[in-house]
């Protein structure tokens, strides 16, 4: 079994000091230590060789294994597996070759200063990533505990809450937490004006107006909340389209044929860190598809130009699937043969030709085949009746 060599070691704004004495001990030791120029400066008068992040910051692993036989320390901010870099590390390290000396973390220092019990919060990051993910979190009388990427970062959320109909949220930068020169700044959303310093953590207590957009994470947000020409999965069936494709954390969707991409951002709201790659062959709708991505919350929706079989070179094996355009036979085996074991496949019909094709692969392969009918209550001059819509034919299987 390799024995540990790299030390990955969370500092805080108290230095050395705030350092148990077998982590200091650790530290003070080190032939070479890397990190970023704060945390260089957090470490004091250490005598060892110093290294700043690489650039670009993706060349670190080769980085720390180059450091392979030395006593190596890595400087991290708070708790090194708490988004952090000690995760991906990790991956690249065999971690038995890894010691991790864990800090107090920014969101546990964050709760404590607020008053708020850490599990009752939802804790998430926009640090070096699109600060239009936050947008997914935003619900009446939720807490938010966010990593920011600077000082620009707090009047951003505070843009999208007013946006939304939060304007009235409670805001609170934190800043130099444990340390001499730690701050504090407090506000409301909807006429936030305060200069914070770039390091900074954010608190937010989102307080919803009578008008405000609800925008749950479960799947059925309404038609309107989307750009689209008129050809979007409508609500109640990317309801039962989504629950069909069963969202997992992490897990990825292709949306082929993904129009305005609707399903796709249903997908990535429902679960932490679920991914999507809409497949659509016109400019147009994926254009509206990357509007609505940032509107909604899921950014790092990816679009893919092109038509299936060709489209899918090179692209990661999926976890589920859902063909809302260009069905056919070869489509489907496309498809079929890229899913993962144990994936999802959902196949949405509104034409006869479309729908003798789902025949015959439920036929052959089994699944779930249904038929789903919604109707509408409009005006019928000074009445009101129901408006039936085009029905859906569904075909749902799952990959053993």
């Amino acid at each position: 079994m390799s024995e540990p060599w790299l030390h990955i070691v969370g500092i805080g704004e108290d230095g050395l000091d705030g350092l148990v004495p077998a982590t200091r001990a650790v530290v003070e030791a080190a032939e070479v230590i890397l990190g970023g120029d704060r945390h260089h400066q957090l470490a004091g008068n250490v005598t060892a060789e110093r290294l700043a992040w690489p650039s670009p910051f993706n060349a670190m692993i080769d980085t720390i294994q180059g450091l392979r036989g030395r006593r190596a320390v890595v400087l991290v901010t708070g708790d090194p597996l708490w988004f952090s870099v000690g995760a991906r590390i990790g991956r690249a390290v065999d971690p038995a070759e890894i010691v991790y000396h864990p800090q107090l973390s920014a969101f546990q220092l964050a709760a404590a200063r607020m008053g708020w019990s850490l599990p009752d919060v939802e804790t998430l990051t926009v640090h070096g990533r699109p600060v239009e993910q936050m947008i997914a979190f935003i619900q009446p009388d939720v807490r938010l505990l966010v990593l920011t990427t600077g000082a620009e970062t707090p009047a951003q959320i505070a843009a999208f809450l007013t946006e939304r109909g939060f304007g009235g949220s409670r805001m609170t930068v934190l800043a130099a937490m444990g340390g001499k020169d730690e701050a504090r700044f407090d506000g409301v959303a909807e006429n936030w004006d305060q200069v914070v310093p770039a390091f900074n953590t954010l608190a937010v207590e989102c307080i919803a107006a009578p008008d405000a957009a609800l925008l749950p994470r479960v799947p059925g947000l309404a038609d309107g909340l989307f750009q689209s020409d008129g050809t979007m999965t409508k609500q109640e069936i990317r309801a039962v389209t989504v629950a069909k494709l069963m969202p997992m954390r992490g897990a990825l969707l292709w949306d082929i044929g993904c129009g305005c991409g609707s399903v796709a951002i249903e997908w990535m709201r429902a679960a932490r860190y679920a991914r999507a790659v809409g497949i659509e062959p016109r400019a147009d709708r994926r254009t509206m598809a990357a509007a609505n991505a940032l509107a909604l919350g899921t950014p790092k929706l990816e679009l893919v130009e092109g038509s299936v079989p060709e489209a899918l070179d090179g692209l990661a094996a999926p976890d589920a699937i859902f063909i809302g355009g260009g069905l056919s036979r070869e489509t489907f085996e496309a498809a079929w043969d890229a899913l993962r074991p144990l994936g999802r496949l959902v196949c949405n019909a509104v034409t006869l030709e479309s729908e003798a094709v789902l025949i015959g692969l439920h036929a052959e392969f089994g699944g779930e085949l249904v038929k789903i009918m919604t109707q509408r209550a409009e005006p019928v001059g000074r009445l009101t009746g129901w408006r039936p819509a085009m029905p859906v034919t569904q075909w749902s299987l799952v990959k053993r």
